[in-house]
């Protein structure tokens, strides 16, 4: 069986990160999110796997290659123009063969569990059947009417709560899917959408079913979500693994992981669930709490404290710092005394509209440099090439390129 994984789009609302990478190679738990799909279906037996990639392609290609360090076999088609999650998956039909009686589609910003793609697995019948989940709050969600199994409406991103069953893009068809995208229309949004494709064939008396999924099913609409994604993976995490030096003196509570060449000087605290990577040097008395994950190749200097955050790869940060509940992005140079204010229920404008993050800091994107003794109000960000001079307090989003002085 083959599976088509869908990495072409950018993912405008996790701005900043996104403007240097795709949606799909966010990091959650040291991991790109894409790569904890793929783990996912290597664990069920799939490995032939077809990832459809657009913006950003190079770093996906050159991450994974051809997948033989991954244990799987990768074809990477091109879609050149984003026109919509149909015309994604028409571009694979040539990799079709007759032998591929049916294949499976998902997502690659989405962060699953093997049991995730078991359940549909076990549970697929007939022409297309859509992996489902149950959500209290289901706003920017696209939701499914159902009567038992069978699928009645598929309704994208309601204005009202109507359902509580979202659709999690996730699907397993049959080579008739190509056919009936040939005769999808192109919807208001000028794109070829896979639930117009499917609502034509549920309108056309072809039955199509849902399976409930009560495993790990996550997707980042925003850039603060990857902080709770990171969070969820890390409580499932069982290892604690310590592959460099901790200095005698230094404090290890809980799951931890510490990667090949990585020290943690004598006076440090640590309490899992956390990750640090491979190169990186902890100096003492730093203090990282939990759900916390610290890329490759990082410096993080004496007195820092650091919790429920994502540090990514070649970031150094100053001493005296305190960073909670925020995502730095990669290739940062940051100076002491940096503090990330942080609130609960912080209202965010994104896309015109007024976005609820339950705990946000800041989000910045790469190859920063910020002075000593900044303060960033929450839910400021701070975009890409950026330089800040010290002393400063930034309480409104920075563009590309902005200069602080």
């Amino acid at each position: 069986m083959k599976a088509v994984i869908l990495a072409a789009g950018e993912g405008l609302r996790c701005r900043p990160l996104t403007l240097t990478r795709s949606k799909v190679m966010l990091p959650v738990a040291n991991k790109p999110i894409i790569e904890h799909v793929i783990d996912s279906l290597a664990k069920n037996g799939i490995k032939d796997l077809i990832i459809v990639v657009g913006y950003e392609r190079e770093r996906i290609m050159d991450y994974f290659e051809d997948g033989i360090d991954f244990g799987i076999n990768i074809t990477y088609v091109h879609q050149k123009a984003q026109l919509g999650t149909a015309h994604a998956i028409k571009q694979v039909a040539e990799l079709m063969e007759e032998e591929d009686e049916t294949f499976l589609v998902l997502n690659g910003d989405n962060v699953i569990e093997t049991s995730t793609i078991k359940d549909l697995l076990e549970n697929h019948k007939g022409n297309a059947t859509i992996l489902t989940a149950r959500k209290e709050h289901t706003r920017g969600y696209g939701v499914i009417i159902c009567d038992g199994k069978k699928v009645k409406k598929i309704i994208e991103k309601p204005t009202f709560e109507i359902s509580h069953v979202v659709n999690t893009g996730i699907y397993m068809f049959d080579q008739e899917i190509f056919e009936r995208i040939e005769q999808t229309p192109i919807s208001q949004m000028g794109e070829y959408a896979i639930t117009d494709t499917l609502q034509q064939m549920i309108d056309d008396g072809i039955q199509v079913e849902h399976v409930i999924t009560d495993s790990l099913w996550r997707d980042a609409i925003f850039s603060w979500d990857i902080l709770k994604d990171n969070s969820m993976v890390l409580d499932r995490y069982k290892e604690h693994e310590i592959k460099g030096t901790v200095e005698e003196g230094a404090i290890i509570r809980g799951n931890v992981s510490i990667g090949n060449n990585t020290i943690i000087r004598s006076g440090c605290y640590i309490v899992g669930p956390a990750l640090i990577g491979d190169n990186c040097e902890i100096a003492p008395t730093v203090v990282i709490l939990p759900s916390t994950t610290i890329g490759d190749n990082v410096t993080i200097s004496s007195f820092t404290h650091i919790q429920n955050s994502i540090i990514m790869n070649n970031t150094r940060i100053g001493n005296h710092s305190n960073i909670a509940n925020s995502v730095i992005g990669m290739n940062n140079f940051i100076g002491p005394y940096f503090i990330t204010e942080d609130k609960e229920n912080l209202k965010i404008e994104m896309e015109e509209e007024i976005q609820t993050a339950d705990k946000l800091g800041t989000i910045t994107g790469d190859d920063n440099i910020i002075g000593h003794r900044v303060l960033v109000k929450a839910g400021a960000m701070i975009s890409s090439n950026c330089n800040i001079d010290s002393g400063k307090i930034i309480s409104r989003n920075l563009p590309e390129n902005s200069i602080v002085v």
